[in-house]
């Protein structure tokens, strides 16, 4: 293989495989920091040996134990030969690389590491993406709307911060839930939407995250069945998640919620969303921002068409979203939701009265769904302008595209 295709390979590995590398490294040592870091070193091998011995059959399994043995070289070198290593040491001659299973519910413990209150809340946010999500800086610096060397020093700086603490690497007790969970569900759905809808590359959806931060939420589920937020993210994730099979056609090209094959929705997906939707009722603590959402995404799965759908308790669904989270995105949602329960000119009305165009600034969304309202009242040129702009601050390949494709029609 070429050294391209070994790094693309390597990149396409570590997609798949990097939290949990990372998560059995910091069972082992201790250390979230050093773990990433000696995950890195392990990259760094295979680059240099893949290209000659090909890649391994388990490339997660041979990463993993050579980060191991990297971390018992570091603990030779420190004089720090003591039943830590042992034990590791004999771990290693006795499991075979090709039957290694990561400990079941590591990368959850990864993930509340990173959201430890030690932290402030976009540093748990980019640390998690970072080392559950495989995200690299560049990527998060676009995520962040700020520049790579920020990102490197944010991450940096937040693996230092957790060491000093000695945060310890497990789940929290009870008690601490409350403080830990806002920012453990925070991450789980921002790993979640860029995995269905990819902010930077030329794939429209990056399924490996999704379904990554849908097994996370699962679990968390399961060890706190009596809150409603976070099956009111479950099912979120679940109906939206219903929805891959049908994003894109036969060429690869994305395709738009009102031009999608319904009968290509995953339907025991959306059993299951609606399922986790009625938990958070039978709770009978209320709706939160997470929930709201998935009521939204559940009047879509319950038309058969998009005339279908009951567009104005969506649009009342997004007006209580709008008044917890104060989102400008929510309240961008909501114009489209008002076009389709109303006119494109109420719609477009609500959209100058409302939106907060500053907080939108450098986002493809407004002019974007600016460009859809001026077209459907027939200002051609005006919502030609829009797209166009849109188009040239998308920083996604495929959505591009179809912004390209929206100026075409005009």
């Amino acid at each position: 293989m070429t050294d391209p295709e070994i790094r693309r390979t390597i990149d396409a590995v570590w997609r798949v495989e990097g939290s949990r590398v990372v998560a059995t490294l910091a069972r082992i040592v201790g250390d979230v920091g050093l773990a990433e870091d000696l995950a890195q070193e392990a990259i760094a091998e295979a680059l240099e040996k893949w290209p000659g011995s090909g890649v391994p059959r388990n490339a997660g399994a041979w990463l993993t134990s050579v980060a191991k043995r990297r971390a018992i070289d570091g603990w030779r070198r420190q004089e720090r030969l003591d039943e830590r290593y042992q034990m590791i040491a004999r771990d290693l001659s006795e499991v075979d690389e090709e039957e290694w299973v990561p400990v079941r519910d590591d990368v959850l413990k990864l993930v509340f590491v990173a959201c430890h209150p030690v932290l402030k809340r976009d540093a748990q946010v980019a640390l998690t993406l970072r080392v559950v999500g495989g995200l690299s800086s560049e990527e998060l610096a676009r995520l962040f709307l700020t520049s790579v060397p920020t990102i490197q020093q944010r991450i940096v700086r937040a693996k230092k911060t957790l060491s000093a603490a000695r945060v310890p690497y497990e789940v929290p007790e009870p008690a601490q839930w409350p403080q830990r969970l806002n920012g453990v569900l925070a991450v789980i759905y921002l790993i979640f939407t860029e995995g269905y809808a990819a902010t930077v590359g030329d794939s429209w959806m990056r399924q490996d995250l999704a379904a990554q931060a849908l097994r996370l939420g699962r679990v968390l589920a399961a060890l706190v069945p009596r809150e409603p937020e976070v099956h009111g993210l479950v099912a979120l994730m679940e109906l939206q998640s219903s929805r891959f099979a049908a994003r894109l056609d036969a060429d690869g090209r994305p395709v738009l919620l009102a031009e999608q094959d319904r009968h290509r929705w995953d339907r025991g997906q959306i059993s299951r969303g609606l399922a986790a939707l009625d938990r958070v009722d039978t709770l009978g603590r209320g709706r939160g921002p997470y929930s709201l959402q998935a009521a939204i995404a559940a009047c879509h799965s319950r038309a058969t068409t998009v005339e279908d759908t009951d567009w104005p308790q969506i649009v009342i669904l997004y007006e209580a979203l709008e008044q917890l989270t104060g989102n400008p995105v929510v309240t961008l949602n909501k114009v489209v939701a008002v076009s389709m329960a109303a006119s494109a000119h109420d719609a477009l009305t609500v959209l100058d009265a409302e939106v907060d165009v500053a907080k939108l600034a450098g986002s493809h969304l407004l002019p974007s769904v600016r460009g859809e309202l001026l077209a459907q009242l027939g200002r051609t040129e005006e919502a030609r302008a829009e797209l166009c702009r849109a188009r040239e601050l998308a920083t996604n390949g495929a959505q591009r595209r179809v912004l390209e494709d929206k100026i075409a029609a005009l």
